[in-house]
């Protein structure tokens, strides 16, 4: 039941952090071919940051 929840959760918050991250390219005015750079840095990071989330959780679970 809780993985459930954290791959809920983790759909949410990586989807939350696109829109973000668009926002800012549009604001900045950042051109389209650095656009994908930053996308995919950043959702490398995020997915790094929920897979190390999962693990804990099932680790103390």
């Amino acid at each position: 039941m809780i993985i459930a929840i954290v791959v809920l959760f983790s759909i949410v918050y990586l989807f939350q952090i696109n829109r973000m991250t668009y926002a800012l390219c549009m604001q900045r005015e950042i051109p389209e071919e650095k656009q994908t750079k930053i996308f995919r840095t950043i959702n490398v990071l995020v997915t790094i940051l929920l897979v190390s989330f999962f693990v804990e959780i099932t680790m103390t679970a």
